[in-house]
């Protein structure tokens, strides 16, 4: 027994003297900083995939401009890594309300990497007054028949503004022909897209020339496309348990005022910060609804947060 206690210390012993010796080696000197700086982390040129398409429409990259302008979107997305992550774990949480939704109107899926672009899948607001995931103009809204004043603004209820966006792209692609020609318009306007391709007497998105936003941005989608269709091809590592999931809810239909939304939560166990998680579109603590709307209040299932 003692020959092996000898033994087992002896090892011990060797061991911290290993770790000592490797963290003199490791230790963070100007010479194996620069070193290790090298070594560990790299950046790499993209290989922009031969074959792209938005809603089923090819980019034609076979032009050196294209190619170029591609290149970029994909690189400014791939090496903006904390950005790429976000989208990766609010992509697995709201493109579920958002997928079927975009289904039923008929509108191509690859729409739904237009809301990312648009508001990074949060509720932005924009210093023109666009709002929401979808970021709706309070004009558009209001003609698709969405509540907007400082009571209630339902640019915030995702299902609902996703349908008036599906709505205005099912517009556009009637008036302008393509869906990538849609897609601009949801930034440029109908009327703006209309004149430049009157003005420049071409047919397509790609044989424009455009400001800088509007230029940039069928290529930002089909880069975010690409990018979180394939995340381990652009060195981007998660585990599902990484990402982030709604919380299931029930609904409550409501067509009275409500004095007090403190109040109000705390009937259901929650309390207002979590009410307005879950119905950011209540912009103030009360509801006023003298017309006596029916409204529908999402409400946590129990055990899914903490309350005191």
């Amino acid at each position: 027994m003692k020959i092996i206690q000898r033994i087992l210390a002896f090892v011990g012993l060797l061991s911290l003297c290993a770790l000592f010796v490797y963290a003199i080696q490791d230790a963070p000197t100007d010479a194996n900083f620069e070193t290790k700086l090298i070594n560990d982390y790299n950046v790499y040129a993209l290989q922009v995939p031969s074959n792209l398409d938005f809603a089923g429409e090819p980019m034609p990259l076979k032009s050196p401009d294209i190619l170029e302008r591609m290149d970029k979107e994909l690189l400014v997305n791939t090496y903006w890594q904390s950005n790429g992550l976000l989208m990766f774990k609010r992509a697995k949480k709201y493109f579920s309300i958002i997928e079927p939704i975009l289904a039923k109107y008929g509108v191509p899926d690859d729409f739904k990497y237009l809301a990312v672009i648009e508001s990074g899948l949060t509720n932005a607001v924009s210093p023109a007054g666009a709002r929401g995931v979808w970021q709706i103009m309070p004009a558009t809204a209001r003609e698709n028949g969405l509540e907007v004043n400082d009571n209630v603004d339902e640019r915030y209820h995702l299902e609902k503004a996703t349908e008036v966006a599906c709505e205005y792209l099912l517009k556009s692609k009637e008036s302008l022909g393509s869906w990538t020609l849609a897609a601009a318009a949801y930034n440029a306007g109908n009327a703006g897209v209309s004149r430049y391709l009157r003005e420049q007497n071409v047919k397509n998105y790609y044989d424009l020339l455009l400001g800088e936003e509007t230029g940039r941005y069928v290529f930002r989608i089909v880069a975010l496309k690409e990018i979180l269709t394939h995340p381990a091809k652009y060195g981007f590592n998660f585990r599902d348990k990484d990402l982030y999931s709604n919380v299931p809810t029930y609904k409550v239909e409501i067509n009275t005022e409500v004095t007090d939304f403190t109040a109000f939560a705390e009937q259901y166990g929650i309390n207002y910060k979590i009410l307005k998680i879950h119905n950011p579109w209540l912009r103030e603590p009360k509801l006023n609804n003298r017309s006596r709307k029916n409204y529908t209040i999402e409400i946590p299932e129990k055990g899914y947060y903490d309350v005191q």
